[in-house]
């Protein structure tokens, strides 16, 4: 299964991918509402990095999340994979491509959800709907922050 998210940044094509070179970029883009901690940070910069973040997937169930660090192309593109968590597989490219009022910063993911056929049939439903509301508070982070800063 496939999600993206596309935003129009208004700063550089490098000031927005610097923002994801912080180490604390992880923090800074988990929203209040996830009820997740980051456990471990990992620079982007360095292939084969681990960030670790605990997640409460549902009600009182909590799950460690270790994605790898896999691609650093800066400043157009770093890569991610789930190593354990709760998806059977993810693998998320950020891609930051130059435009001509700033840059476009794209999250494309490709996953494969847990239990099978009933969680394919129910991603639409209700993955779809967290990654959307996740990435919506993400590229406003994101936003906000490079468009803050860019002189």
């Amino acid at each position: 299964m496939r999600f993206v998210k596309e935003s129009l940044i208004r700063a550089s094509q490098e000031r927005v991918f610097a923002f994801h070179e912080q180490l604390e970029a992880l923090v800074l883009l988990l929203p209040p509402w996830e009820n997740a901690r980051v456990i471990q940070s990992a620079m982007i910069s360095e292939v084969g990095a681990r960030a670790i973040v605990e997640t409460r997937i549902l009600g009182p169930i909590t799950v460690q999340w270790i994605a790898e660090h896999i691609v650093y192309d800066p400043p157009h593109m770093f890569e991610d994979v789930q190593i354990k968590g709760p998806f059977r597989s993810w693998r998320h490219r950020h891609v930051v491509q130059p435009h001509k009022d700033g840059a476009t910063l794209r999250d494309e993911i490709d996953y494969e959800p847990p239990l099978g056929f009933v969680g394919r049939a129910f991603a639409p439903l209700v993955i779809e709907n967290r990654l959307g509301k996740l990435f919506d508070y993400r590229h406003r982070v994101t936003r906000e922050w490079c468009e803050r800063r860019e002189g």
